[in-house]
């Protein structure tokens, strides 16, 4: 598919800014639709459905933020690729960002040249791969140590207590199950549920998994079930035993 025929979609109350974008955008061959706000957004997104193929978005919008809109995209099952474009350059704001569902977060002001590099990687590696949600499962229910996952509802309970994940937390815990037992790097976890390139620098797969470790191991010092392998990557091991 040639880049005259992917639908990009910004979301930017900026109004210069947003049509710098448009028109760097347009000169690569990309087809660019501009909404000011998140509502229209996702009206749009409902609307047309597939054929955007990625989304641009600010997070400081009005009436809603871009957290919201991209967390509302995932819970309804949207998987579109999502880059957040944020003056905000704290780590708690990227960390929320990717909480909520963002794919690549790059913080204002940006260089031209980095800016269309993501845009090629994610559409590249979204053209690539299946989304993970469509990857075969052998069930859409996975029962390991006390903790219950139901991935069609997203409902997950330890213990018999409802446990609330976010969209990543569960995507990458999706990816491990439907794994499980096989080493995964780090480059694998990048490219298959953070979808960025893979050679990127970024301690986000340690920190997400030890929210998982967190959530579901008996002891979280003492992992039993997503481990870690030194220079090798992860695995996971459903039944607490690495033979």
């Amino acid at each position: 598919m040639t880049n005259n025929q992917k639908h990009i979609l910004v979301v930017e109350d900026e109004v210069h800014l947003a049509k710098g974008i448009q028109y760097n955008l347009e000169q690569e061959g990309y087809h660019v639709t501009r909404v000011l706000d998140g509502a229209s957004a996702l009206k749009l997104l409902q609307d047309l459905d597939s054929s955007i193929h990625l989304v641009i978005l600010d997070l400081m919008l009005p009436g809603m933020s871009g957290y919201v809109v991209c967390e509302t995209l995932r819970e309804v099952g949207n998987h579109v690729p999502v880059l957040i474009l944020s003056a905000r350059t704290l780590t708690e704001d990227r960390t929320r960002g990717f909480d909520v569902g963002a794919n690549q977060y790059l913080t204002k002001p940006f260089e031209l040249e980095e800016l269309l590099s993501r845009v090629g990687n994610l559409l590249s590696l979204s053209n690539q791969r299946q989304s993970t949600f469509d990857q075969p499962v052998e069930t859409e229910s996975f029962e390991f140590s006390s903790a219950k996952i139901d991935f069609e509802t997203h409902d997950v309970c330890v213990d018999g207590k409802p446990l609330r994940l976010t969209h990543l937390e569960l995507k990458l815990l999706r990816y491990f199950v439907a794994n499980a037992g096989r080493v995964i790097t780090r480059k694998e976890l990048l490219e298959n549920v953070w979808e960025m390139p893979g050679n990127v620098t970024t301690r986000a797969p340690d920190q997400f998994i030890r929210r998982l470790r967190k959530y579901f191991e008996p002891d979280p010092t003492v992992p039993r079930y997503f481990l870690t392998l030194r220079d090798s990557g992860y695995r996971f091991v459903s039944d607490g035993k690495d033979d």
